[in-house]
């Protein structure tokens, strides 16, 4: 990998349009994997760790849109779509369930670069967000800790990944599903714990929280900007 700024995992069933974006993107200076189906590229994401991935909606079997609603919260990848040219409904639909930008067909290659390059620096910015602080409290991610009023809190491992989630998110609403996949666990009452937990350590009044908030009916959001 050293010597290419990414690697890519194009799925399309369309023979044609995998090899033009493969030698375009290699041209580039992108490693890339290709996958015919939804399930080849669900098996190569058990084994590969992605930058993005490219996915065609329309394709035999199951389609970009389910493998997206299957995958996205396990992976945290970006996805860019590639959708027939018209097709507003299927790329709201890609939006809403987790798709980070949309390609309608026939694309030029040039734009699908600048796409891919503009969401791998803004990955790379968000990766960043390692040390927050805001009002009085101070969470470093790399320690597992949280500072608030002078004292200090250890945060776990599945404490840990759900700040990262949402503080990469900031505004995002998740429900207690997206929180069960991310951290493999489908109790919700025991999702309800560990955000409470998590208040304990991150709010001044738990009762009344400012910053990780109850949205009724939806899940949780964290306000930190």
């Amino acid at each position: 990998m050293d010597n290419f700024i990414a690697h890519i995992l194009v799925v399309d069933d369309d023979d044609g349009i995998r090899s033009l974006v493969k030698k375009y993107l290699n041209e580039n200076n992108y490693l890339v994997t290709t996958a015919i189906s939804a399930e080849d590229a669900k098996e190569k994401i058990q084994i590969i760790k992605f930058d993005l991935i490219v996915l065609d909606i329309m394709m035999p079997g199951k389609n970009g849109l389910e493998f997206i609603k299957e995958n996205k919260n396990k992976l945290d990848t970006p996805v860019i779509l590639l959708t027939a040219k018209g097709e507003a409904l299927e790329r709201i639909e890609g939006l809403e369930t987790g798709a980070d930008d949309y390609l309608p067909k026939p694309f030029e290659p040039k734009e699908l670069i600048l796409r891919i390059q503009n969401i791998i620096e803004k990955t790379k910015k968000n990766n960043q967000k390692k040390i927050i602080e805001f009002e009085n409290i101070k969470i470093d991610l790399n320690r597992q800790l949280i500072f608030k009023n002078g004292y200090e809190n250890k945060i776990n491992n599945t404490e840990k990944i759900i700040l990262e989630k949402m503080i990469n998110n900031p505004g995002k609403t998740f429900s207690r599903e997206d929180i069960g996949l991310l951290i493999n666990l489908d109790k919700e009452r025991s999702i309800d714990v560990i955000i409470t937990r998590l208040r304990k350590k991150i709010e001044i009044d738990q009762k009344n929280p400012k910053f990780l908030q109850t949205i009724r009916g939806a899940g949780y959001v964290l306000w930190i900007e």
